[in-house]
This record gives C-alpha cells, sequence and structure tokens, in this order.
C-alpha cells in the first residue's frame, strides 16, 4: 500500500499552532544524523518534500505532510526535530523538550512514533528514554534501523540481529538509498493506522 500523494501541510514551532487533529498520524523520531529527512522522502517517493539539513539539529519545528495511501486512506506524516545535537543552547532544548513532549502526550490522533536508529551506531541513551517516555504515555514505537546500505550485504543481518537483541524488540532494516525495507515500513504504517491487513 504505497504512497501515491502528499502535501506539505504545516510547519510548527509551538503546540498551539499544528495542525487540527484530523487524521490518523505517524511520527518520525530520531537523532539529527540519523537519515530522518532522507527516509522520509524515500517513503514518499519524493526527493526534497523533508528538508534535509546540513547542518544536524539545526531544525526546532514538527512538520505535518498530509499522504494519500494506494487506496485512499490518508494519514499525516509528522517529521519531529531531531535530537542529540551538542550545540543547542540549555534554553533551545527545553524548547524542544516542551514541544515535543507536548506532542507526544497530548496529540489523540497519534497512532505510532517511529524511532530511527543508524544501523552502525545502534540504540544510546536517548533512545532508551524515549521509548520509556513512549510507553508511559501509551503511544505504540516502531523500532526502524537505517543506512543499511553503508553496511555489506554479509554484515546486514548481523547488525540487524545484534539490535534486535540489544533493543528487545523487532527491528526493521531499511535505507533510503536502495529503497530496502520501504514498502515494509509503509505497510507497518498503514496497518497502524487502520488501513491495510491488521496487525
Amino acid at each position: 500500500m504505497p504512497i501515491v500523494e502528499t502535501k506539505l501541510i504545516s510547519t510548527a514551532g509551538r503546540l498551539d499552532k499544528l495542525p487540527e487533529p484530523s487524521l490518523p498520524e505517524v511520527a518520525f523520531a530520531g537523532r539529527s544524523n540519523v537519515g530522518k529527512s532522507s527516509l522520509l522522502n524515500a517513503l514518499c517517493s519524493r526527493r526534497n518534500l523533508f528538508k534535509v539539513g546540513k547542518t544536524p539539529g539545526r531544525t526546532r519545528t514538527i512538520v505535518h505532510v498530509a499522504a494519500t495511501l494506494k487506496g485512499g486512506g490518508k494519514i499525516f506524516l509528522v517529521d519531529l526535530p531531531g535530537y542529540g545535537f551538542a550545540r543547542a543552547s540549555k534554553d533551545a532544548m527545553s524548547a524542544w523538550g516542551d514541544l515535543v513532549q507536548g506532542y507526544l502526550s497530548n496529540r489523540n490522533t497519534l497512532h505510532l512514533v517511529t524511532l530511527l536508529v543508524d544501523i552502525r551506531r545502534g540504540p544510546e541513551d536517548e533512545e532508551a528514554d524515549l521509548l520509556d517516555f513512549l510507553d508511559q504515555v501509551g503511544v505504540p514505537a516502531l523500532l526502524v534501523a537505517t543506512k543499511l546500505d553503508r553496511l555489506r550485504k554479509h554484515q546486514r543481518m548481523a547488525a540487524l540481529k545484534a539490535l534486535r537483541q540489544d533493543i528487545g524488540a523487532p527491528v526493521l532494516g531499511t535505507s533510503a538509498v536502495t529503497k530496502e525495507g520501504i514498502a515494509a515500513l509503509t505497510a507497518q504504517i498503514a496497518s497502524a493506522c487502520g488501513f491495510g491487513p491488521s496487525r
């Protein structure tokens, strides 16, 4: 069930500027250099819908894109600001935390958070903290490993297996370059939002 149409709806730096919660939402979270924008563009078969920043961690806004699935289902894809950047001030970090935590805690149309992890780095403290937070607020999470193309083919299965053991949960491997895992990711997103085969 691929995405066949997309439209940028809003770029908001405050919770009161978010669009009305009118569609099922899937949010994407991850470190500033995890390849989030590239993966979202691959998911939508677009080049520059989600902006790939030259300076990691520069984005401080929540981006909503309306996406239409093959078959007519409509959802919001939500790009959350990247975390793990070192040059942000304490005030900026606090504002980022308030914005993202407020969104994750109170968005009643949020069906899934896709947490991205670089296949070569694996999860760190921030990922564990975010997973704990999502568990507390009752939002399902999907772990997605990015940049599979950076590993040789014979290394990929071993890296995914190690990542699954480390996290203790299923992990979906993807590449924005080769499009590996993109169809599977789209199917899981559609299912989480109530479209396509049931989970």
